[in-house]
């Protein structure tokens, strides 16, 4: 019974290599990723380096070891600096405009449902998402917050794929709670607020 209730982590996530990083499938690129997210988070964030600086140096030191490296080639008739073709094919722009029109047509259409469907549980529900984002944020700056984030992509998909029946239990729990506790507040008080429909609108 409890195996039927699971569905690939795996899949879900993409299938590929974000995938496999996330869920440790590679555990050498899963380690060399946190390796280097909390190195990049305790130099800017403990160390006090900036970022800026650090991008410039870094581009620097590169040049400096590629311009040497293909100095050295042709006079000691080494093979040049291995470097791929760096340019952004036309298929990966397409993609990534196409995953891009994804996100603006979906916020788009809340700012639609919100503004002219004066959709006001729509409307409640994104006032407290941004309100809890801009509370979370007030308590770390960007980069820790993009840091926990690292963090808990890193552990939480690989736990709800170990424990996903027990998981699930807690959560349909949870989930039914909070519908209750929902609906009480929508017949508490956001049906007896005076909003005017689309219909009345028209007719005015």
């Amino acid at each position: 019974m409890g195996g039927s209730r699971r569905f690939s982590v795996h899949l879900a996530l993409g299938g590929g290599a974000v995938a496999d990083l996330l869920l440790w499938k590679n555990w050498y690129r899963s380690v060399a990723f946190l390796v280097g997210s909390t190195a990049l988070w305790f130099l800017f964030e403990i160390a006090g380096y900036n970022i800026l600086s650090f991008i410039s140096n870094v581009l620097l030191l590169l040049v400096v070891i590629l311009f040497c490296w293909a100095k050295s080639a042709s006079l000691l008739n080494r093979p040049l600096p291995p470097l791929p073709n760096l340019e952004v094919s036309e298929e990966t722009v397409v993609k990534a405009a196409d995953e891009m029109r994804v996100w603006v047509n979906s916020a788009l259409s809340i700012a639609h449902d919100i503004s002219i469907g004066r959709n006001l549980r729509l409307f409640c529900q994104v006032a407290m998402g941004l309100w809890f984002i801009s509370y979370i944020g007030s308590f770390f700056n960007f980069l820790t917050f993009v840091y926990i984030g690292v963090i808990l992509s890193l552990s939480l998909p690989v736990l709800y794929d170990k424990y996903q029946n027990p998981i699930d239990d807690k959560l349909s729990v949870a989930y039914n709670i909070a519908r209750v506790q929902y609906r009480k507040f929508d017949d508490k008080i956001l049906r007896k607020i005076p909003w005017p429909s689309n219909k009345e609108k028209k007719t005015q």
